[in-house]
């Protein structure tokens, strides 16, 4: 069966591969685009998630724990490469990427149906880490099966345009992502969304699944490996072949720091750190964060097949360096104008546009304790509000005392943007991801192209996933520790600090991809 689909697909026309290419896309880009999705949502929602499964005391030491187990999933995926890499060249693409579609989905599910901190403890922490981890395995083993696949199916001279609609899938997973959790946020009210709305996106995921599962089922095999399979080319021991001999396993290396390693830190500054960077340092409503977000996303999204499709016509690797370029010379500039939009102390204050208000709760733990709230709302002028509440614990004797001093409160600010500046932002997280497009849209033919069909999936999954999962997703915790860090220290432009992580990896894959990529794209059938 194997070998007379492959001789059915050599014998098409042009247009019937094409049409064939579609449902191929179609399949493989829904499955892959509902991972990313289940995968997004833990990184769209960390700020809720840290009140949720970590302890309140600290709400940065909180955020940051929530970070570093959104982290943990992209630490593991290089082992779920390896794993499900070594069944796809074995078993097959199909059902390889069809047990990791499950796992991803049940385990998002899981995520959602778990009791807070204040209900379990740190059991709450703990099943989240074990579930984010079962992500990052599952979706370790997804996007070199369903690139893979793709590129299999494709004609020569459009690797890169049929390939880039698999990887327009990681940003409108992360798009989508932010429109389900806007539409559940404006469906309830601010207290059931933070009460149990939130698990509201974690559950649907299980239907996405199910519908994808059954679409994938009735995939067949691709013909390049089809054709290895019954001619008893592929490898008995993929694992071996890739890493073992040091042929192969220079070109893995060289996938990694010459490509990989620099397209993923860029991918999440764009995405994910601009997000974080929005919410966390600049302090702006979560809510229009995500209406802004969706909108640069949505207009990014077609400049994946864009590049992809140039890449075709003047190769990848012009295109992947160039974006390198480009982006280690302008995250400073640009994330300096992001942070200095908002600028209060050049805003007017409009008439009567201060508020103030003080509303007390009983403490939660202890009976004769209250929680004091001082909530100030200031209004400006150019539409700009500003709203900051300051919680303190309070005793029967005044504020709560600690070394002889009154305890900190715990500030926490809301900035609404007027409309002038919200577009602004978007413009400036549009470019960013404008710079996600140019190396993201051509890697999928790039790491294809580079090795052989009996060992790909295991090769060129490992170089992607570790640039990415280790690389990349590392990037939001050590990015925010580094603006903690230098705003601790005084430095003036404190907030810039994170950046410096981006740069220096992708400046490294820069020179490493210029020294030694090949310009000429490959012929992947062997």
């Amino acid at each position: 069966m194997s070998e007379q689909h492959h001789d059915v697909y050599e014998n098409m026309t042009e247009r019937q591969k094409n049409r064939t290419i579609w449902s191929v896309i179609t399949a493989s880009s829904l499955g892959t685009l509902i991972e990313w999705y289940d995968f997004y949502i833990f990184g769209s929602l960390a700020v809720v998630l840290a009140t949720k499964f970590f302890p309140a005391d600290n709400p940065t030491a909180a955020f940051l724990s929530t970070l570093a187990t959104f982290a943990a999933g992209f630490v593991v995926r290089p082992f779920g490469a390896l794993f499900f890499g070594r069944l796809g060249d074995i078993i097959g693409r199909k059902y390889t990427f069809l047990v990791t579609l499950l796992i991803m989905g049940f385990s998002t599910f899981l995520i959602g149906c778990i009791p807070g901190y204040e209900t379990i403890g740190f059991m709450a922490p703990v099943l989240v880490l074990i579930l984010r981890l079962l992500q990052g395995l599952a979706l370790g083993g997804e996007y070199g099966g369903a690139a893979t696949y793709v590129a299999e199916y494709s004609l020569p001279h459009r690797r890169g345009y049929w390939t880039s609609w698999i990887q327009t899938t990681a940003t409108a997973g992360l798009f989508i992502s932010l429109i389900v959790i806007l539409i559940t946020k404006n469906t309830l009210s601010a207290e059931e969304f933070d009460s149990w709305g939130w698990r509201v996106p974690f559950w649907i995921s299980i239907l996405m699944v199910g519908v994808s599962y059954f679409i994938r089922k009735n995939m067949k095999e691709s013909p390049l490996f089809a054709k290895a399979k019954s001619e008893g080319k592929t490898s008995k021991n993929p694992l071996k072949e890739s890493f073992g001999n040091k042929f192969n396993f220079k070109f893995v290396l060289l996938a990694l720091f010459g490509a990989a390693m620099g397209q993923g830190v860029i991918w999440y500054t764009g995405q994910f750190y601009a997000m974080s960077f929005l919410q966390k340092v600049m302090n702006i409503n979560s809510m229009q964060v995500d209406y802004l977000m969706a909108t640069a996303l949505l207009m990014g999204t077609p400049f994946f097949v864009f590049f992809g499709w140039l890449s075709d016509k003047i190769g990848r690797k012009a295109i992947m360096m160039t974006g390198m370029l480009v982006a280690i010379l302008a995250y400073r500039p640009i994330y300096d104008a992001m942070y200095k939009s908002v600028n209060i102390e050049a805003k007017t204050v409009a008439s009567e546009g201060v508020k103030e208000t003080r509303m007390a709760t009983l403490h939660k733990t202890i009976a004769t304790d209250s929680m004091v709230t001082f909530h100030k709302e200031t209004a400006f002028t150019d539409g700009t509000l500003i709203k900051k509440d300051s919680i303190v614990h309070w005793s029967a004797a005044g504020p709560v005392m600690k070394d002889g001093k009154a305890e900190e409160p715990k500030v926490s600010t809301a900035i609404t943007l007027n409309n002038e500046t919200r577009w602004y932002l978007v413009f400036l997280v549009f470019i960013q991801v404008i710079f996600v497009t140019m190396v993201y849209g051509p890697i999928a033919a790039f790491l294809v192209e580079m090795f052989p069909v009996r060992i790909r999936y295991t090769s060129m999954s490992l170089p992607y996933h570790i640039g990415n999962g280790v690389f990349g997703g590392l990037l939001p915790a050590v990015a925010t520790y580094l603006v903690t860090s230098g705003k601790d220290a005084g430095h003036a432009t404190w907030y810039l600090e994170g950046l410096w992580y981006p740069i220096g990896v992708a400046a490294v894959c820069l020179v490493i991809g210029l020294i030694y990529l090949k310009n000429k794209n490959n012929n992947i059938h062997d």
